[in-house]
């Protein structure tokens, strides 16, 4: 007779992952939320410490070629470090570590060449780096076509003019991935990804930026002004950047997804908390059924949510192109973060709109998730596009 399995989850998790699940948490609780009301206070958290810790416990490479400072383990191990970062209290850091493993090193890792790999990834494996992906600009944002920046060759350089806007870790990266126009021609291969020192000659923070949400992350509004970069610091071939950018935003969808099912989980477990202690008209508020069948069906769509994600995993295991999927998902989580968050919000009632209580950050830094990565209406266009609409 087989062994009965205690939990669901243990058929896609074995005790090595629980292991790690430890760490992480451990290291959530005790590094991070402790200290995460003071960073929301003074909107710089300290990265280079934070990430640093994080390096030497091997979290910020987990995929990541062992060459280079990573673990070399499978997509299933990277959803167990997403999973327990999405129990930090409020999205700030987490973004700000997704950033590092998610956003602004995987097109160094895959198109890279070795001294890029050398002496940029393994850096920020290692956490002796911080970096940033700096894309978005104050005229284009979805519309990543349209970025004016410019990378003009000039011998063994290329020279950067132009800015970028609402950069995170912008402030403190040592070096950032940054995509430039490198012709005037028309279409997408006209675009190079770049690794760019932020102690080059020319380039400056111009702002720091003041947030809805988010705010122990810190955010930034860039320059660029005859910045010098060696050419060697080019990712990949010229031309290709832009196609480089749109597989590494499909890493960056993906890492919101657990917050669509762990987050939004954790903030009805908190909820319902003070809704039994809440006595109205004799009755805690808990058994209030139109309360208590509203948060069914978010259970619900928490648990759907969380096994369309567990499929995304399985899919990239396998090696499938997980575009559809991954797009629908960051479609899906935006909105149902911001939904459970709203109807949290509402049930705690007038305590819901003082800043001392958690739902409200829940509820700040959530709304980023339909416009960050991709607006909702892009991916919209997207899943039409790929079902020949």
């Amino acid at each position: 007779m087989a062994e009965k399995i205690a939990h669901p989850d243990e058929i896609y998790f074995n005790e090595d992952h629980g292991i790690l699940r430890q760490t992480v948490g451990d290291f959530v609780e005790k590094e991070i939320n402790t200290n995460l009301d003071e960073w929301e206070e003074t909107g710089l958290p300290p990265l280079h410490d934070l990430f640093k810790k994080l390096g030497d416990l091997g979290l910020l490479g987990i995929r990541y070629d062992e060459k280079y400072g990573g673990q070399g383990l499978d997509y299933w191990f990277e959803l167990v470090f997403l999973e327990e970062i999405a129990h930090i209290k409020g999205l700030g850091i987490p973004v700000a570590i997704a950033v590092q493993t998610h956003m602004a090193t995987p097109a160094i890792a895959e198109f890279g060449s070795e001294y890029l790999k050398e002496t940029y990834l393994k850096p920020a494996v290692a956490g002796d780096m911080v970096t940033s992906i700096a894309v978005t600009e104050p005229g284009a944002g979805s519309d990543v076509g349209a970025l004016a920046t410019t990378a003009r060759r000039d011998g063994d350089s290329y020279v950067i003019n132009g800015s970028k806007t609402y950069i995170t870790n912008g402030t403190q990266a040592d070096f950032m991935t940054l995509l430039a126009r490198t012709s005037d021609d028309p279409g997408y291969h006209s675009f190079g990804l770049f690794v760019v020192p932020t102690d080059l000659p020319g380039f400056e923070v111009s702002k720091k930026l003041d947030k809805l949400g988010m705010r122990s992350s810190d955010t930034a509004e860039l320059f660029f002004d005859d910045l010098r970069v060696p050419a060697e610091n080019l990712i990949g071939e010229e031309g290709e950047g832009f196609i480089y950018q749109m597989q590494q935003f499909q890493h960056e969808r993906y890492s919101i997804l657990p917050s669509s099912y762990i987050t939004t989980r954790d903030m009805i477990d908190m909820t319902v908390d003070y809704l039994q202690q809440r006595i109205v008209f004799g009755k805690p508020l808990s058994k209030q059924q139109a309360l208590q069948f509203r948060i069914a069906e978010w259970l619900t769509e928490i648990e759907c949510m969380k096994r369309f994600t567990y499929h995304i995993v399985g899919m990239k295991e396998a090696g499938l192109d997980a575009t559809k999927e991954i797009t629908m998902g960051k479609l899906k989580a935006a909105r149902l973060f911001q939904e459970v968050a709203t109807g949290c919000m509402q049930m705690y009632g007038g305590m819901g709109f003082m800043n001392e209580t958690l739902i409200t950050r829940y509820y700040r830094d959530g709304r980023v998730f339909s416009v960050g990565g991709g607006a909702d209406e892009v991916m919209c266009q997207v899943i039409a596009r790929m079902e020949g609409l």
